[in-house]
C-alpha cells in the first residue's frame, strides 16, 4: 500500500489549517538544504523521529513550507493533500515515518527545483575515493543493501542513503545531503554483520526501523556534506536475464529513468513544467557520467563485486 496524492488550492489550504489548529500539540522548523520546513503534529513519536532526522532551524525564520502530520478517522488512510502554492503538506493517517520524512523532502525539493536550479534524486550518493556515485533503483532492487555493502570499504564515504539534492555547476554535478541522520531496517544487520551493533543501539518503530546516526560505526569522518557525481549505478532485479553489468549511454539510461518516473514515488507535482525541469536535470546528469545498469538478481556480494570493480576499489 501507498500513500495517495490530491493537489488543493490555497483556499482549501486554510480550510484544512483553521479545522485542524487545535490538534498542534507540536511545531518544528528544521532545515532541509538551504529551506526551512515546519513540522506541525500531535503525535510525539512523528516529532521524536522528526527531529532526529533533520537539523534544527532558529525558530525566527519564516518557514518556506509545511508539514501537517495528523491522525484523522474522517479521513481515509494513508491521505495526502499538498497546496503547491503555500508549499503546505497534510498528511493524514500516515503510520510509517519513511513517508513522513520523503515528503518533507519532497516539499524541499519543490522550492527548490521552481526557484534556484536545485534539483531532488531519489537514490543514494556515495564517494568512493573523491569520485561521487549514484545508486538509483525501484524497491526491492537493493539500493539500500548495496549502500550500506559499500560502507564497509573504508575508501567509500555517505553523502545521502536515500535521497539527495543537485545542482549544476559548470561541466561538474554537485550533489549535497540534508539530513542528520540516517532511516534504517532492522534487516541490515542480517545482510552486514557489519552493522550490527547500529542495528542493536537503535530504537526500531513498529515497521523494524529507526532513525541513527551513522557516525557510532563508520567514524565521523566518512559523512561528507557534498561530492562530484562522476558515476551512476541503475540497479534492477530480472532473474530471467543473464547479464549482470551493461554499460548504457545517456539516451538509454533518461529513457529507463522516465519510465519510472525516476525512481521517485514522492514528487509531489507533476506537469509539463515539471516534466522540462527534470528532464533537463537527469540529461545534464547522465552525459557528465559514467553509467551502468547492474542486475542484482545474484547474492549480494557477488553484486557487491561487481560495483567495487567498476568503481576501481577492489
Amino acid at each position: 500500500m501507498t500513500y495517495t496524492v490530491e493537489l488543493i488550492s490555497m483556499e482549501e489550504k486554510e480550510d484544512l489549517a483553521e479545522r485542524y489548529s487545535g490538534r498542534i500539540l507540536y511545531e518544528v522548523k528544521s532545515e532541509i538544504y538551504g529551506c526551512c520546513i515546519k513540522l506541525l503534529t500531535g503525535i510525539a513519536s512523528v516529532k521524536a523521529a522528526w527531529e532526529e532526522s533533520f537539523y534544527f532551524a532558529s525558530q525566527s525564520i519564516r518557514s518556506h513550507g509545511r508539514l501537517y502530520v495528523l491522525n484523522e478517522p474522517t479521513e481515509r488512510e494513508n491521505k495526502v493533500y499538498y497546496d503547491p502554492q503555500s508549499k503546505t503538506c497534510f498528511l493524514f493517517n500516515v503510520d510509517y515515518y519513511g513517508w513522513i520524512k520523503s515528503l518533507a523532502l519532497s516539499v524541499a525539493g519543490d522550492i527548490l527545483e521552481d526557484d534556484h536550479g536545485i534539483y531532488s534524486v531519489h537514490g543514494a550518493c556515495l564517494d568512493a575515493r573523491g569520485q561521487g556515485l549514484c545508486i538509483l533503483g525501484g524497491s526491492g532492487a537493493g539500493k539500500t543493501t548495496h549502500t550500506y555493502g559499500l560502507l564497509r570499504n573504508p575508501r567509500v564515504r555517505v553523502v545521502s542513503d536515500d535521497w539527495f539534492y543537485a545542482r549544476i555547476f559548470g561541466d561538474d554535478i554537485l550533489s549535497f545531503g540534508s539530513e542528520k541522520n540516517f532511516y534504517i531496517r532492522a534487516d541490515l544487520a542480517d545482510i552486514w554483520p557489519d552493522f550490527s551493533g547500529l542495528v542493536q543501539k537503535a530504537v526500531l518503530d513498529e515497521r523494524g526501523r529507526a532513525v541513527v546516526d551513522l557516525r557510532w560505526v563508520i567514524g565521523k569522518g566518512r559523512i561528507l556534506p557534498l561530492t562530484t557525481l562522476e558515476n551512476v549505478i541503475i540497479l534492477k532485479r530480472e532473474s530471467s536475464q543473464k547479464e549482470i553489468v551493461r554499460e548504457l549511454d545517456g539516451r538509454e539510461a533518461l529513457a529507463i529513468l522516465e519510465q519510472n518516473g525516476y525512481y521517485n514515488p514522492h514528487l509531489l507535482v507533476h506537469n509539463d513544467l515539471k516534466h522540462r525541469i527534470r528532464r533537463r536535470f537527469f540529461q545534464s546528469l547522465l552525459a557528465r557520467a559514467k553509467v551502468r545498469e547492474l542486475n542484482t538478481f545474484g547474492t549480494p556480494e557477488e553484486s557487491q563485486r561487481e560495483i567495487r570493480k567498476f568503481l576501481n576499489i577492489e
